[in-house]
């Protein structure tokens, strides 16, 4: 948490609701393993994006390890409004991760959705849709402890197969403060299934905070087409950003302006080489054949990259 978070105690830290209460549509990155860094948030920013999620981290392991702290979370002054993500199953925990990236972000989100079996034996993510009162307590404890009036406690749920089960879960977090909702579309079982879009509505009906849809949203129009569908307050997207990072700004596929971006904030981040050709490979998936792709999915080295790119797009 040292290096570019030292930048960011000066930084005029930002309500995320002045966000939902602007009219428009609040477009949002998606908290993803490995992905939502910095580096990736500072490209999504110039293409359109409102709001970004750090990766879910372990709240256990932030507030009891330096070194969590120091890999697991880094951010600078462009990088507001910020919504660190945690996966936490005790209030204190969760109060105590807070209270340290507090001065740094401008709120925290609890993992309700996550349905990876390593999560969900430990007590964490989608399990917790099962616990509305743990839910609950967590929320008011954050509320109670943390003095800032504007940083804000959300929660990102997945769906149960009786949706009144939701709905309740929903309205008792809302009645305990939580800022606004954010809802995958699917049940814990459910993976590529078709996302359950009139369910999304129907939680948006029952509550009066924002609600925020997610869920196999890959342009500008699936977003707009969803906001239709489900009256959502904002749009949250994980793997159409990965595709195309400038998505939120209108273009169908990755310009080649963004992939030159991504390059100029990956070597001044100094992004891990593994990091950094991933995000390529997501980003060209679209504009690549596939021998393109044999060769350029197993380059190794962050010059051979810059020379593949140089040579075959002038980047």
């Amino acid at each position: 948490m040292t290096g570019d978070i030292a930048g960011t105690e000066q930084c005029q830290l930002k309500d995320p609701m002045d966000l939902f209460h602007s009219g428009e549509v609040v477009k949002i990155c998606a908290p993803m393993v490995r992905y939502s860094k910095l580096s990736f948030r500072t490209l999504v920013r110039r293409y359109g994006c409102d709001l970004c999620y750090t990766p879910m981290i372990v709240a256990a392991d932030f507030v009891r390890s330096a070194k969590a702290r120091d890999s697991e979370f880094t951010t600078n002054k462009g990088d507001h409004p910020l919504i660190v993500q945690f996966a936490a199953k005790e209030a204190q925990v969760l109060c105590d991760a807070a209270r340290i990236v507090c001065p740094f972000a401008d709120g925290i989100d609890l993992n309700c959705g996550c349905p990876q079996r390593w999560a969900m034996a430990e007590g964490y993510g989608a399990c917790l849709i099962n616990k509305p009162e743990l839910v609950q307590d967590m929320v008011r404890h954050v509320r109670n402890q943390i003095d800032n009036p504007k940083f804000s406690v959300s929660i990102k749920i997945r769906i149960h197969e009786d949706l009144k089960r939701t709905v309740d879960l929903c309205q008792k977090a809302e009645a305990t403060g939580v800022s606004w909702i954010t809802v995958h579309g699917r049940s814990v079982e459910e993976r590529h299934q078709p996302v359950h879009y009139d369910a999304i509505k129907i939680i948006k009906q029952s509550l009066s905070i924002p609600i925020v849809a997610n869920g196999d949203i890959k342009t500008l129009k699936d977003a707009a087409n969803v906001h239709h569908l489900t009256g959502a307050d904002g749009i949250m997207v994980a793997r159409g950003l990965l595709a195309n990072p400038a998505m939120f700004a209108g273009y169908e596929e990755t310009p080649l302006k963004c992939i030159r971006d991504w390059v100029d904030i990956a070597l001044e981040h100094g992004t891990p080489f593994t990091c950094f050709h991933h995000h390529l490979m997501y980003m060209m998936e679209r504009i690549t054949s596939k021998q393109e792709k044999k060769v350029f999915n197993v380059l190794s080295s962050t010059s051979a990259v810059l020379d593949y790119l140089n040579d075959h797009y002038g980047v």
